[in-house]
């Protein structure tokens, strides 16, 4: 059964996943269409590529990912598909998808759009439809035109040498839970036995916790979550609020070696 992942920033209010959904699934009604997320923050480029990073590769290849932020753009902007990683992305091109892998696509299309004047929601009426034809058997070159190019922003990453790794928060959870972009294989490399110590806001911690079990409730914790990536929280608590970080808030890890 062929898998479509769906990812917006519609919220669960209103009417416009069900619409998209239905149009799919008119086109081919034996579609398996898995919600990934709507409640990403409108227009929020950075929440919808953690969100998708995070989980895309947890599904089968040959699975095809819808994604509907920011999904009206711009003037002049245009929808594309692209195959990458063995796993099919259709969306605005905005610059997310450049954002998602750090492979380069192998192949992308510009999604063909009839009558642009007369579309008034894109998301069903050319994302939705391109996405349906795909997953049942069509190939990119069946929906579009063939490109060479999609819209590119930087990925800011950490900056590291041996006497530190300089991160920031990159994505707040449900729980308040704050996720670095510092990642456990650089710290791991160098690493090399040296004591160290973690700091952020007005914090500092000397060493990292293995999982929550170490942690007692209302107690701070840093550790590398289940991403490989540095996450600091509060566990039964918000750490958000309770240590006043945000996005983008700095985050150090300081080693200290003799000699």
């Amino acid at each position: 059964m062929a898998i479509i992942t769906f990812t917006s920033d519609f919220g669960p209010r209103d009417h416009y996943v069900a619409s998209v959904k239905a149009k799919m699934l008119s086109i081919n009604p034996s579609l398996n269409i898995v919600d990934i997320s709507h409640e990403i923050e409108p227009c929020n480029i950075p929440h919808a590529f953690f969100v998708l990073r995070s989980c895309f590769r947890d599904f089968p290849k040959g699975t095809v990912h819808l994604v509907a932020v920011d999904a009206v753009g711009r003037k002049g902007s245009k929808f594309v598909a692209l195959q990458l990683e063995d796993h099919y992305f259709l969306g605005n091109d905005n610059g997310l998808f450049s954002l998602i892998s750090e492979k380069e696509p192998s192949m992308i299309a510009e999604i063909a759009v009839m009558d642009e004047q007369s579309i008034r929601f894109p998301t069903k009426e050319v994302l939705g439809k391109a996405a349906a034809h795909l997953a049942s058997g069509s190939g990119l070159q069946d929906i579009g035109k063939y490109t060479d190019a999609i819209e590119r922003k930087m990925n800011r990453t950490p900056r590291a040498s041996k006497q530190q790794i300089s991160g920031h928060v990159i994505h707040i959870d449900h729980y308040g839970n704050l996720i670095t972009n510092i990642e456990e294989k650089v710290f791991n490399i160098l690493h090399k036995n040296a004591r160290y110590t973690v700091t952020f806001g007005r914090e500092q911690h000397d060493g990292l916790h293995k999982s929550l079990n170490e942690v007692e409730g209302g107690e701070c914790y840093v550790m590398f979550n289940s991403l490989g990536l540095l996450e600091i929280g509060i566990n039964k608590g918000n750490a958000c609020e309770l240590l006043g970080l945000h996005y983008d808030s700095p985050v150090n890890i300081y080693f200290q070696r003799n000699g």
